[in-house]
């Protein structure tokens, strides 16, 4: 009994040593292991607003001196995303507050000159099947990307030299989808030319594999995958889940096993309410489900008892009650979702979007010092 007692006092003082001096990456790593940690791992997203406003209210700095002064864990050290025109942006008209473009997905937008907003869509050069294979999909394919092996190499030395966890931004394919036709001929097409649908999401994924592909050749190997793609409003999912699962699910797997082929994680970010399929990222293979939208109906204090063995949570504290200004709120907020969260040690904190410039700098000054206070593990 005696001995028992003396290596499992050992065993406690060993597990303690190690959360002390944990690292950034050691911390992501063992969060998507479930294994005893220090603190909940940090990252979060702002828009530029939003760090114009704090500039202005004494922010001595930029996006990412706000990510040192939370303790960001995460390092991206390359952003890929397909695209059929790269660098294009052609300047149609402009006035005194908006510009007329035509960009780099063959859309026609109106956007405002010197503010973030969502874009007016004026129209799409992609309107139809035949228009994607004569003239979007040869340029996907043919297009010179916007990223390089040297820079990502640079990227990713630094976050190796900080020891934080590294990851390749990537765009899935029901992203580009809507990119391409707008959201109102792609979800017509789901139903009425499923081939077409198909045969864009296997192109751009095919895109993003070849980058991969290049990455890894060139040594250029990070931890994880952080996908991108929004497929869900504030009520579900934008198609059926059976729609989903047929049209869109088999490339979103093909990513999930290069990336696990490679030794890394995948996490998956999409806004909205995708509460109905959770168990088809789950069955492709997501290691993680960012942002967790509040607003849409996602909660971590339900999904942890269900899912959090198994999916990484990343989000879910409200933007919307940040916006309010409001300590109390946002205290509680806070506390009642790490607690539910840190119960399987799969958590990471992340607002449930970007943090908008309705949030003073006051205010997320205090967010991050209840992050760090309800954060620790010991």
């Amino acid at each position: 009994m005696i001995v028992l007692a003396k290596l499992s006092f050992l065993n406690e003082f060993a597990m303690t040593t190690t959360q002390i001096t944990l690292t950034s990456r050691q911390r992501v790593q063992r969060m998507f292991q479930r294994q005893d940690l220090d603190r909940i791992p940090r990252q979060d997203s702002f828009w530029s607003d939003t760090i114009r406003r704090w500039q202005g209210e004494g922010l001595q700095g930029d996006r990412e001196t706000v990510l040192a002064m939370l303790g960001s864990d995460f390092r991206n050290v390359q952003t890929m995303w397909p695209k059929p025109y790269p660098f294009r942006e052609q300047l149609l008209e402009q006035d005194e507050q908006t510009q007329v473009v035509i960009n780099c997905w063959g859309q026609k937008v109106r956007m405002w000159r010197d503010r973030n907003g969502t874009p007016q869509h004026l129209g799409w050069e992609c309107d139809s099947y035949e228009a994607w294979l004569e003239h979007l999909k040869p340029a996907m394919l043919a297009a010179q990307p916007e990223w390089s092996v040297e820079d990502a190499r640079g990227k990713l030395a630094e976050g190796r030299q900080s020891d934080r966890w590294c990851f390749f931004n990537c765009l899935e394919s029901f992203e580009v989808l809507r990119y391409i036709l707008g959201d109102e001929v792609s979800l017509l097409a789901m139903a009425a030319e499923p081939e077409w649908v198909v045969d864009v999401s296997r192109t751009c994924t095919d895109v993003s594999l070849r980058a991969l592909e290049t990455m890894d050749a060139a040594g250029v190997r990070p931890d994880g995958i952080w996908l991108y793609g929004d497929m869900a409003f504030n009520h579900s999912t934008m198609c059926s889940p059976a729609m989903y699962r047929e049209l869109i699910w088999p490339d979103h797997k093909r990513l999930a096993d290069w990336a696990h082929a490679h030794g890394m994680n995948l996490i998956f970010h999409t806004d909205g309410n995708v509460n109905g399929v959770i168990d088809l990222y789950l069955e492709a293979g997501f290691d993680g489900l960012h942002p967790l939208e509040a607003k849409a109906g996602m909660d971590v204090r339900r999904l942890t008892p269900i899912y959090g063995d198994r999916l990484a949570m990343v989000g879910n504290i409200d933007v919307m009650i940040m916006g309010s200004n409001d300590r109390e709120r946002i205290e509680r907020e806070i506390a009642e979702k790490f607690a539910a969260a840190k119960a399987c040690r799969g958590y990471v904190y992340h607002s449930d979007h970007s943090v908008p410039p309705t949030v003073s700098w006051a205010t997320y000054q205090f967010v991050m010092e209840r992050v760090k206070h309800h954060g620790q593990y010991v």
